[in-house]
């Protein structure tokens, strides 16, 4: 669903900074394995909420002494979470009414 990776991102990032391998592994963990996000999906997006303002990056050392882009969220990627959020709630009551509902 449109819009699924982005938020699974920003919610990663909500806490603190992580490198693009980092977020991956945690949004495995965070939904216990349901998203396996790969690197072919996961940097492009990475790019996009960058130049659209959501998230900042600098280089930094990972946990295996490698050079590694670490990415977290800026203000307005902070607001884009919130607003998100909000449409995820949304739509996720619409669908559970929907499928309840009899013919």
């Amino acid at each position: 669903m449109l819009g699924t990776l982005d938020l699974l991102v920003l919610k990663v990032l909500e806490l603190k900074p992580f490198h693009g391998l980092g977020i991956a592994r945690r949004i495995g963990q965070i939904t216990q394995g349901r998203f396996q996000v790969k690197p072919g999906s996961l940097f492009p997006a990475l790019y996009r909420m960058e130049q659209a303002g959501w998230l900042a990056s600098s280089w930094g050392q990972s946990e295996t002494n490698r050079r590694a882009r670490y990415y977290r969220l800026t203000k307005a990627g902070h607001r884009r979470l919130a607003e998100q959020t909000e449409r995820w709630g949304q739509v996720s009551i619409a669908m559970a009414l929907a499928l309840q509902a009899a013919d």
